[in-house]
């Protein structure tokens, strides 16, 4: 039978060749024998992939750049929906257990004996992989059963399978399966007190949680969730990274059909769904988990809360990640109230956006202890805001003022938005924040000290009344009682003095007036790509890849310069994680820096100084580095920054990706060149300068009125 063909594009054609770009297109051109299109547009061609197979085969192209990218264009030839994917995950852990020189020979048998091995292998781990019992190859799926082999003989095991659920996800569009990034997984387990064997996670997703128990010494590993692609995922992945712990893990919908009914657990770890108004609520309404209350049909966030507590021995802990509505919506209050009266909720802690999908939502961390019996009184409950600990370069850094001193579900296939959320914030300050005041409060109760704004201790009674609102924000805000108002008052001068400054600076940004008219008409020239110029060794570009090592690659001691960092006008902020020091591009003084995905508020490129100096490129920018003899630095910041500029070089819809290759650039003689680059330098700078103001207006206002409000501060007298 003939397989099933597909369509691939121009730049996947070069990752299969392992070629640039520029050497497909110099194929198209030159050969009049390259496939025609079939399918796309003029500017966006789509190829026949077993057609571009035959010709590259037939010039000795046959090679891919590496063999995860054979294997993710091998699985394109199974038609979408077809479960090619899912079938292959098993063999993703059966392959790890065996040594390189095993899976070459495997790879190396004929087809009926490579499906008949295949098989055998799928049914031995029948216990372990749901579903993996009906697993069954035809002669179709040797190429993709030789591409997995090679994938997990050179790269990873856990490379392997992330190619392999991308493409299952992709193809079964399965909605709402986000991975909880790594920071926040460690947090997560990290927040569960003492020693824990048995840990269970309800809705595992990826399984990131769970190898974050792991990390922390959990030895068995229990897990369910609804997506049964998420579910083989976890079974595979789970084993590969903590190849000691016991781990099972099931398919299905915790809620209604709990795969661990009789399981009591150390310890819960979840990031469950939210805003799910099908979780059961009719069906489960005499349901004996539901000690503190029936959760109304909104609230399945509270549905999962006390899941978790059913799940737990007596004065076990759970820890799970949940939209900050669970903490102060009506429909909830009196399930909350039970909660809390119980002792059940320990603490709760505010993350800012960008933390984890949705990343433009604050999420939060309820930590909560099943009851003892005879257990102690649990008089307080901790709130922790992380938010102002975990922003990255706040307030002022070398760029405020121009050039010179003066940021569980399973992993989706599309990480752009992850990298670009986690990436923004200070996941180590955020972390030594929440952990230092937790173990303050576990130490110690009843003698917290807290911290204005950032954490408080609040007595279970005060807690109780007509709203029950757990928000942390609402608990740790600065009272009028918490500042001296003499202390008040030298704050405030401070920041005012700060402000006059500020103005000043700005006022000297805006005083450059040799702004001239081009004449009648707007000034036209020719234009050229970067692709054009770094061609011409003009420019070079460099990008960054992300690191597939795995979570127990070493991280870089080094600061990540982010495409937040460009737009805030910072310093190097991004965390490390993720990177690899080996291989992300150094940040050097000259570089052009533009941010890979557009939109947002301000500059989309910068010119890199000595503050970036040394930084690793973050994987949410595009790095040019000009010959200094041929291309000023900010002339082509300026022009490769500019609005249309960039919304012509950007695709897609929702989110724009910026092609860095089709920017365009000016012609211009080298001294006119820097001309154009010191008028860019000034207006970068004027920019700077009057977001820096804004910020100090803000804070001198926010502190004058709060001051009066407060009764900290009074008006001045009738004469002053």
């Amino acid at each position: 039978m003939p397989q099933p063909s597909a369509q691939v594009t121009a730049a996947e054609i070069s990752r299969i060749a392992g070629v640039t770009r520029a050497t497909v297109s110099n194929w198209r051109r030159r050969h009049d024998d390259f496939p025609a299109p079939s399918g796309g547009n003029d500017s966006s061609p789509l190829y026949d992939l077993l057609e571009v197979r035959s010709w590259l085969r037939a010039r000795g192209h046959t090679a891919a750049v590496n063999p995860l990218e054979e294997l993710r264009t091998t699985l394109r030839l199974h038609p979408q929906g077809s479960g090619g994917a899912t079938k292959l995950l098993p063999l993703v852990l059966a392959a790890a257990r065996r040594t390189p020189d095993e899976l070459t020979a495997l790879a190396e048998l004929p087809d009926a004996d490579l499906i008949a091995r295949a098989e055998s292998a799928a049914v031995s781990l029948a216990d372990s992989v749901p579903a993996a019992e009906t697993v069954h190859f035809s002669p179709r799926d040797t190429t993709a059963l030789r591409a997995l082999l090679f994938s997990v003989r050179d790269e990873s095991g856990e490379a392997t399978l992330e190619v392999l659920a991308e493409r299952e996800l992709e193809d079964s569009a399965t909605s709402g399966t986000y991975q909880t990034p790594a920071p926040l997984a460690d947090l997560v387990a990290r927040l569960i007190p003492g020693t824990i064997d048995r840990v269970l996670d309800p809705a595992c997703g990826s399984g990131t949680l769970l190898a974050a128990a792991a990390r922390q010494g959990a030895t068995e590993l229990y897990g369910q969730d609804s997506v049964p692609v998420q579910g083989r995922r976890s079974a595979v992945s789970l084993p590969l990274a903590s190849p000691n712990a016991w781990v099972v893990v099931r398919t299905g919908d915790s809620l209604r059909s709990d795969a661990f009914g009789q399981l009591t657990a150390d310890a819960v770890v979840c990031n469950p769904p939210y805003g799910d108004r099908d979780w059961g609520h009719d069906e489960l309404a005499y349901d004996p988990r539901w000690a503190y209350g029936v959760p109304p049909r909104a609230e399945s966030e509270l549905a999962w809360v006390q899941h978790a507590l059913a799940h737990l021995v007596p004065g076990g802990w759970a820890a799970l990640i949940l939209p900050p509505a669970t903490a102060s919506r009506a429909s909830g209050r009196r399930v909350r109230m039970n909660l809390v009266r119980s002792g059940a909720v320990r603490a709760v802690m505010a993350l800012p956006p960008g933390a984890a999908t949705p990343w433009h939502v604050g999420l939060q961390i309820w930590v909560l202890q099943r009851p003892e019996s005879d257990g102690p009184e649990r008089k307080s409950v901790l709130f922790v805001d992380t938010a102002e600990a975990a922003v990255i370069g706040g307030g002022e850094s070398a760029h405020a003022s121009g050039t010179a001193a003066g940021g569980t579900r399973g992993a989706g296939p599309r990480s752009s938005a992850r990298s670009s959320g986690g990436a923004s914030l200070n996941w180590t300050a955020l972390t030594n924040t929440a952990l230092t005041h937790w173990a303050a409060f576990m130490d110690a109760p009843e003698a917290f000290t807290h911290e204005p704004g950032t954490a408080r201790a609040v007595p279970v009674i005060d807690l109780l009344d007509d709203v029950v609102d757990l928000s942390p924000a609402r608990h740790v805000r600065v009272s009028r009682t918490d500042i001296e108002p003499a202390e008040l008052a030298r704050e405030t001068d401070d920041a005012r003095r700060r402000l006059v400054a500020s103005a000043k600076s700005l006022g000297k940004a805006a005083g450059y007036v040799d702004w001239r008219a081009a004449g009648p008409a707007a000034r036209e020239w020719r234009t050229a790509t970067a692709s054009d110029l770094a061609r011409g060794g003009a420019l070079t570009l460099l990008r960054t890849a992300p690191d597939t090592r795995g979570p127990d690659a070493p991280v870089p001691a080094v600061a990540v310069l982010t495409g937040m960092d460009i737009a805030r006008g910072t310093g190097p902020s991004g965390d490390p994680s993720g990177l690899r020091s080996d291989s992300a591009p150094v940040v050097a003084t000259g570089d052009v820096l533009v941010r890979a995905v557009a939109g947002a508020n301000g500059p989309m490129a910068r010119v890199a100084d000595a503050a970036d100096e040394g930084a690793l490129l973050g994987p949410q920018v595009h790095l040019f580095r000009p010959d200094p003899a041929r291309l000023d630095p900010w002339f082509l910041a300026g022009f490769m920054g500019a609005e249309e500029n960039i919304a012509g070089a950007s695709t897609g819809s929702t989110v724009l990706h910026v092609s860095p290759g089709r920017l365009r650039v000016p012609l211009l003689p080298l001294e006119e060149q820097r001309r154009y680059g010191e008028a860019f330098r000034r207006v970068h700078e004027l920019r700077a300068e009057a977001r820096r103001a804004t910020e100090v207006a803000e804070e001198t206002a926010r502190l004058l009125a709060g001051g009066l409000t407060g009764g900290g501060l009074v008006p001045p007298s009738a004469a002053g």
